[in-house]
């Protein structure tokens, strides 16, 4: 795998959607249970590996799980950097440049030949995090403020005013449980 390092915003969506698949945030359960759910996971994010998940493959990204939430929640700049950095270490090879077909000029890292999955995913999200903590700032990292819910992510909306781990499921839930608040009030 190539990550470039300028798309950080790819290995931060990974890393929010990767965090929101925990029991800990989803009150259904995990949403990694096997193989198949973990295959699913890396189709949506654009992830392709030859061989499938395997059992191995999702224990290992659960690990993985709970590193980047512990890195979410670190309390400083240089704690996630540190975080990250060890991350990457894990897979990831020293950046290189590489001319795309458009002509362009683009940094990428490179992922070790025969790196196992969660150390490949490991290095797309420190990428997300390393391009948070340079261009956004450390506080874009914070907590889900929906009442109960306890997931965490990183910001990289434009006005950096997220609120909610997972935007259709928290914050749908906080929309209608202040909609049924205000009806109770007008009745």
């Amino acid at each position: 795998m190539k990550i470039p390092i300028d798309d950080y915003g790819w290995g931060v969506m990974v890393a929010n959607d990767l965090v929101a698949t925990s029991p800990t945030v989803r009150p259904s359960g995990d949403a990694l249970p096997d193989p198949i759910a973990l295959a699913a996971f890396l189709t949506g994010h654009r992830l392709r590996r030859a061989d499938p998940p395997t059992d191995e493959d999702v224990r290992q990204v659960h690990f993985l799980r709970r590193e980047v939430r512990g890195i979410i929640e670190t309390e400083t700049a240089d704690q996630a950097v540190a975080g990250a950095t060890v991350l990457i270490r894990r897979a990831g090879l020293p950046p290189t440049l590489e001319r795309r077909n458009t002509g362009r000029w683009e940094w990428l890292v490179p992922t070790a030949p025969g790196a196992d999955l969660a150390d490949e995913l490991a290095a797309l999200v420190a990428i997300g995090i390393l391009g948070v903590v340079r261009t956004l700032g450390h506080r874009r990292f914070r907590p889900c403020a929906a009442p109960g819910c306890r997931g965490v992510f990183a910001d990289i909306s434009r006005a950096g005013r997220r609120l909610y781990c997972m935007p259709d499921l928290c914050g749908n839930r906080v929309n209608v449980a202040n909609h049924r608040a205000r009806h109770h009030e007008r009745t």
